[in-house]
């Protein structure tokens, strides 16, 4: 690196890595065991459109989901009608309503009785349909009480978000017309986002892998040479350290968890909408910083000159001409990517600094050994269980999910994750995938790589190739996972972790070279000073 310190790498290891878990936004909540499936009461549970129309204009299109009971939703656009939207009085339907319906789409409040007793008194007004306004901003499956038996309910049930809702219910109040349309379009068997999204995590963690190894052996052939030809400087050389490279130790990978988690905390804490542009301000340092680094490690090699040549530069110290030239262009960028992050096509721009990013503080840190490897992925591996799971009964929500998706902030999620729009999809959104979940697999695999090469190993002999599998099996399988269960947050180190830690381990033991992985982490050789005294 031509500027920037290993510390920190570090700390954009921290902030990158604190959102390890594979999530998608729109979370529909509720343990289906409570409340199976019964007669007239045995519906799917899909997501719905609700187009609007305010004063007979298009307006915003909102997404629902259908209840267990009453009727299932039309799937075809075109075969949906448009239909009035009226306001209940009282706002709960839970009595009779005051005024008859004519065929009139209900907006309802939740609470202070049953879903099913809403529909009934909905129905018997003469609405069409009724929307339920949810006091949160996630999506609930309605469901019927087990000892429920008459539930024959002839209209269909939507729940919007609470922010929906709400606007809806202003437009009314304040005397506009309003009407919605209601459907359910079946999403594809195949998200093809999830396959370029596997590919994106894969080849980023192949090329900072190659590069980590190329670093090492070229830093190697430097210290042999050093060796022959000025043994005396050698001391030196371990007193000054090597380009900034930084070996995690077995302290600092559990440290970096509890770390790790205090910022999760803080973050849950005190989302908002200006920590979040704290965030974005922090990504764009860290990928300006990235990118810069990527460009000149490329240019310099066809311009070798301009990358050896170095003037001072305050604060920064000794700079590259070459730095000096591209680092104009990667502020240009973080910038504008940041000025412009709501529109459509912005996730480009963050794809490619936040892989500039990962790529670059895989160069700066590294493990030493599969020891420090295995307890920092072990202590991942836990961590992300922990605050995609088990953080419910402490928070009574996904601490990571809220975080990620960006809940209370006005934001389309935090910065930190690599993401690719659902374009086949009719229901929108995107596909993502932490940082964390490409970086801390990456830091083992580039490690194997590192080792294969030290040991003149080819592909199927060493531990690189099995480690990419492994890495590439845990993922997919993430993803099966991911869409089994609704499109739920799932930790992806859940799934990644024991494939490849595992994989690793298993091939070291076979092999007998467990025992030189683990403590040393590079193969046993005679030292050429050896060679030469003898």
């Amino acid at each position: 690196m031509d500027w920037g310190s290993s510390w920190g790498a570090l700390w954009a290891l921290l902030v990158m890595s604190v959102l390890p878990g594979l999530v998608l936004g729109g979370d529909i909540v509720h343990e289906d065991e409570r409340a199976p499936k019964i007669p007239g009461c045995s519906n799917n549970f899909v997501l719905v459109k609700v187009q609007t129309w305010i004063n007979n204009r298009e307006d915003a299109e909102f997404v629902g989901v259908g209840a267990r009971f009453g009727t299932t939703i039309e799937s075809k656009e075109k075969y949906a009608n448009r239909t009035r939207l009226s306001v209940s009085d009282p706002p709960d339907c839970c009595t009779t309503l005051k005024k008859k319906l004519a065929g009139d789409v209900l907006l309802v409040h939740r609470g202070h009785c049953k879903f099913t007793t809403k529909a009934k008194v909905a129905e018997a007004a003469g609405a069409s349909a009724i929307l339920i306004i949810n006091t949160h901003k996630e999506l609930y499956k309605m469901v019927c009480d087990p000892n429920e038996t008459d539930l024959n309910i002839s209209i269909s049930s939507v729940m919007l978000p609470q922010d929906a809702g709400a606007s809806l219910e202003s437009s009314i109040k304040s005397g506009a017309s309003a009407a919605v349309q209601l459907y359910s379009p079946d999403r594809p068997l195949a998200d093809t986002a999830e396959v370029f999204l596997w590919l994106m995590a894969v080849g980023t963690i192949l090329c900072a892998s190659y590069w980590s190894a190329w670093s090492s052996r070229e830093a190697s052939i430097e210290y042999e040479k050093l060796i022959k030809d000025a043994p005396d400087e050698i001391l030196n050389m371990e007193t000054t350290g090597t380009s900034g490279v930084v070996d995690v130790n077995t302290m600092s990978a559990v440290l970096f968890v509890v770390i790790a988690s205090c910022f999760l905390i803080l973050l849950y804490k005190f989302m908002s909408h200006w920590f979040v542009e704290l965030l974005v301000v922090l990504f764009c340092i860290g990928g300006v910083e990235g990118l810069q680094t990527c460009l000149v490690a490329i240019i310099s090699r066809w311009f070798k000159r301009t990358g050896q040549s170095f003037l001072k530069v305050p604060f920064f110290g000794a700079v590259s001409y070459l730095t000096v030239a591209v680092s104009p262009f990667c502020i240009a960028f973080a910038v504008v990517w940041a000025v412009y992050r709501s529109i459509s096509f912005a996730w480009i721009g963050q794809d490619i600094l936040g892989i500039a990013l990962i790529i670059t503080v895989l160069q700066i840190v590294r493990v030493p050994n599969l020891k420090v490897g295995t307890v920092l992925l072990s202590c991942a591996f836990l961590y992300d269980i922990f605050w995609v799971f088990v953080s419910k009964r402490w928070f009574h929500e996904s601490v990571m999910i809220v975080v990620a998706r960006g809940d209370r902030t006005g934001e389309d999620g935090v910065p930190m994750l690599l993401k690719i729009p659902r374009m086949f999809d009719p229901w929108g959104g995107y596909s993502i995938i932490g940082f964390g979940d490409i970086l801390l697999p990456g830091l083992l695999i580039a490690f194997s790589l590192r080792y294969d090469w030290a040991a003149n190993k080819n592909l199927r002999a060493g531990y690189f190739l099995w480690s990419m599998a492994a890495y590439g099996s845990g993922l997919l399988i993430t993803y099966v996972a991911l869409n089994l269960m609704d499109g739920h947050g799932q930790p992806a180190l859940l799934y990644i972790v024991p494939f490849t830690l595992g994989t690793f381990l298993a091939l070291g033991r076979k092999r007998g070279e467990l025992k030189n992985l683990w403590i040393k982490g590079e193969p046993e050789r005679i030292c050429p000073h050896i060679q030469l005294a003898q």
